[in-house]
């Protein structure tokens, strides 16, 4: 329940309207929802504009709005104009669950690749610490040691659930909050007023160009969780943090952005944070780790030398929390993966086969340089492009695969309402440009479950087998309907076509 005076309290710069005592029993932006004494908050979206909904919602008792222009249907009614009601229907939320944010330390993981990973990573190591710390993810939800999936194509859940888990980690005595902060989550104000302490970025590369417009503009949407630092609620003993990738073409633009403390990490320049050799092997990592005069070796069973940044970034955001080196190492070693990233499938056949997440150009060279590092034989990998999203990337992710896999299977990504042989098309383009031939090098199998097969049907000993794009996600969208869907079984039902069906320890099947 929230009173008038909680209202204004939560918008501060909104004009109010016609405007008296009044109780609100809930906040809602979807006119079907709206109970007697709730709070309608018109949204302007993507192809429906709530504000068309106002006539429904008071039809359906709600007894105030909160809109981003007046109108006359208004006339009588307590309304608050705001500037953007996205991020006031984030704040009234924030509300509505008692400001659950400013009760914990907050860190925000944002980056086009390895969010969640990082974001795990950071949450290993402060549990390592004692520190009780609840997360949001791309892949799940945990609080208290119960995880909840955040849905199948979600990012970043919206601004009612994520208010919600973050009340329910204060309720179970959380001291900090892990979250991962995705673009749209950011852009669409999804998580505004979680009142960041953290602000962490791991990369800024190419990708969702079909939702920013600009890689300018998709570069400013990460910015927001480092803007966030300087509005977020000031907490007793917990200054603002900026950790930044010295390593990435990131670093130029978000230093400037005000912070109490900022800390660089990287690989390749003289960062704050940085490692002193990489050793990769198929059983993990080994850096050490140089920070503040302080050398910490680091072991991890994370696969892949583009890990190390990820586990840098960890580093980095623990060394300013002043967590212990003990701690540091015990939390990165606990991190043993992440469900879909470079994650092997394992049923007794003398080849590899891997699942990972990679859906950007650069994710996908990176996860075929892993590859490389681990295969004896061929790589063969198994990707597509998503339908009704970034299109620049498709022939580029294409190229990517013509130079760094022996062999690649174009195949269906989530195709939506786009023609699958039209995105399968612009690929193979790529594929092409690398100077692979059809048939001798790459092939086209718009089945996604046929595609996985076929590639596993041509591994010899000793090669590696990559389906990458899906990872952990739980569905298909083919026209508007998401099928059920799972990257894990696909590969399994291909390895038994073959004869092979020994357990997998990391198939979540089993």
């Amino acid at each position: 329940m929230l009173s008038s005076h909680d209202l204004q309290d939560a918008l501060p710069h909104a004009e109010w309207r016609h405007w008296r005592p009044i109780d609100v029993g809930n906040v809602v932006c979807d006119s079907r929802q709206v109970r007697p004494d709730d709070l309608f908050v018109a949204v302007s979206g993507v192809s429906v504009d709530g504000h068309r909904f106002i006539p429904d919602a008071l039809r359906a008792g709600a007894v105030a709005c909160v809109v981003e222009r007046p109108l006359p249907e208004l006339e009588g009614v307590p309304t608050a104009v705001v500037a953007n009601a996205r991020e006031a229907f984030a704040r009234l939320q924030a509300a509505l669950h008692g400001y659950p944010g400013r009760r914990l330390r907050v860190i925000g993981v944002t980056g086009t690749d390895g969010k969640t990973t990082t974001s795990r990573l950071i949450t290993g190591i402060l549990r390592a610490a004692g520190e009780a710390v609840g997360s949001v993810d791309t892949v799940n939800a945990e609080i208290g040691g119960q995880q909840i999936e955040t849905g199948f194509h979600t990012t970043t859940p919206d601004a009612p659930a994520m208010q919600a888990y973050l009340a329910e980690m204060v309720a179970a005595g959380m001291a900090y909050a892990v979250i991962e902060s995705t673009s749209h989550g950011l852009a669409q104000h999804r998580v505004t007023a979680c009142e960041y302490d953290v602000a962490v970025v791991t990369n800024i590369t190419h990708e969702h160009l079909d939702y920013h417009g600009s890689y300018e503009a998709y570069r400013e949407a990460k910015a927001m969780l480092f803007r966030a630092l300087t509005t977020s609620a000031r907490k007793p003993g917990m200054p603002k943090v900026a950790v930044l990738n010295a390593d990435d073409a990131s670093y130029a633009y978000l230093r400037p952005i005000p912070a109490d403390v900022r800390v660089s990490y990287g690989v390749e320049s003289g960062a704050d944070v940085r490692a002193s050799g990489v050793e990769v092997s198929p059983a993990g990592l080994r850096l050490r780790v140089i920070a503040g005069g302080d050398e910490i070796d680091i072991a991890s069973p994370l696969i892949g030398r583009y890990n190390a940044h990820n586990i840098l970034a960890a580093v980095a955001t623990a060394r300013a929390l002043g967590i212990d080196d003990e701690a540091i190492r015990a939390g990165v070693a606990a991190v043993r993966g992440v469900l879909g990233r470079m994650e092997p499938i394992d049923r007794g056949q003398p080849f590899a086969a891997i699942v990972d997440f990679a859906h950007t150009p650069n994710a996908l060279e990176n996860a075929l340089r892993t590859a490389r590092e681990l295969a004896a034989g061929r790589v063969i990998v198994v990707f597509g492009c998503a339908g009704l999203r970034d299109r620049a990337k498709r022939a580029w992710m294409g190229e990517v695969a013509g130079r760094l896999a022996d062999y690649t299977v174009i195949t269906a990504e989530d195709p939506r309402t786009e023609p699958l042989d039209d995105i399968m098309a612009e690929i193979a383009a790529g594929c092409r440009k690398a100077g692979r031939v059809e048939g001798a090098d790459f092939a086209r199998i718009g089945d996604r479950r046929e595609a996985i097969a076929a590639a596993l049907a041509m591994a010899r000993p000793g090669d590696l087998v990559m389906a990458a794009g899906k990872g952990h996600e739980r569905s298909m969208c083919y026209g508007t309907t998401e099928h059920p869907w799972s990257e894990h079984e696909a590969m399994v039902e291909g390895l038994a076509r073959l004869g092979y069906s020994g357990p997998s320890a990391s198939d979540p099947s089993r």
